[in-house]
């Protein structure tokens, strides 16, 4: 008897991954799953999100329809608010936010209505290296030049990065910042460039790539630093902005700024999403990042695939979130909206 119990614990065992998987299947077979972009239309996180929309519901059980659509809104607060507090949580919505949005908790808790270690991270495309970069009749020609000469920065809005780095090197370093924000996107902010509105601003090197490639082509954009915790080959010799931090303090300070960063292209679902569904949607996540036909296309796109899976976004949020409270207080009033 004992043994015929135990035969049957152990079959019961082995299909029950089965049987979810058929659950999940049933589930999102005649579905529609929206990846909503916390950004506008025609910036690298939109360009990005499109890409892998295309090819995502080839690994989903049930191959549900994937659509794209855009809330642009407060550095990507308006569309991760809607989400945590109203859902769906049904696993049929995912967001896609800024990579600083993990932060804004932290950093700018006014205005963050979620807990970033509650949300089910699905995933990154990849790790990112920001370009500061100004317009090629700007009088700014040095990373030095900004201790005397003022940099008109467009910027989206507090919790994006072009926003918060320059705020933070303004605060920490002394450097002279004056940060114009309300611009919908990346494009829209190479426009006032173009005008004259502003000097430059900062976007992820594949963002520059993607959209502008011919401004680098024809020099027609002076970078000035890259940010990141590591030097990006690609970028030759300009300057790592980390290698100002000369005192133990400012490179703490740096190096959570900088954190978000490692994953440049998040995206989650919702808290209170069924477990089984979460766990599918990463796998084909994982899935897609190894697609050859995805990754003909971020080639095409010049979009860079360096992924971090949902494990490993919430593994590095959780970290980020143990920062000692007095880096953390410093860096929150170096970026406070002033």
């Amino acid at each position: 008897m004992r043994k015929s119990l135990l035969a049957l614990c152990l079959l019961l065992a082995a299909q029950a991954p089965v049987l979810a998987q058929q659950d999940v299947a049933d589930f999102y077979k005649g579905k529609t799953l929206r990846i909503v972009v916390g950004v506008g239309v025609g910036s690298g996180y939109d360009i990005n999100a499109r890409a892998l929309a295309r090819h995502l519901s080839t690994h989903i059980p049930g191959n549900p329809t994937v659509i794209v659509q855009n809330q642009p809104g407060a550095g990507s607060l308006t569309m991760t608010n809607q989400l945590y507090a109203a859902g769906p949580f049904d696993g049929t919505v995912i967001g896609a936010s800024f990579n600083g949005l993990p932060t804004t908790p932290l950093l700018q808790p006014t205005g963050s209505r979620f807990e970033a270690t509650k949300l089910n991270w699905i995933g990154s495309t990849n790790r990112e290296t920001q370009a500061m970069y100004v317009w090629h009749t700007a009088p700014i020609m040095t990373l030095d030049d900004l201790y005397t000469k003022e940099m008109i920065v467009g910027a989206q809005a507090p919790g994006s990065t072009q926003y918060d780095y320059p705020a933070l090197a303004r605060e920490l370093f002394g450097m002279k910042f004056k940060i114009i924000t309300g611009y919908e996107a990346t494009p829209k902010i190479h426009l006032a460039m173009e005008r004259g509105e502003v000097h430059g601003t900062w976007a992820n090197w594949s963002t520059l790539k993607a959209i502008n490639q011919n401004w680098i082509d024809e020099k027609k954009v002076r970078i000035l630093s890259q940010w990141a915790l590591r030097k990006n080959p690609e970028m030759g010799d300009v300057p790592l902005f980390l290698d100002v931090a000369k005192t133990e303090a400012d490179k703490q300070a740096l190096a959570l700024a900088l954190g978000r960063l490692e994953f440049g292209r998040p995206f989650f679902m919702p808290p209170n999403v069924p477990a089984a569904r979460v766990a599918a949607v990463r796998r084909a996540f994982d899935a897609t990042m190894k697609d050859k036909a995805f990754i003909d296309e971020a080639d095409k796109l010049k979009i860079e695939v360096d992924p971090l899976s949902g494990e490993q976004v919430a593994a590095l949020v959780e970290q980020l979130y143990k920062t000692p409270p007095q880096t953390v207080a410093r860096v929150r009033a170096a970026m406070e909206h002033r």
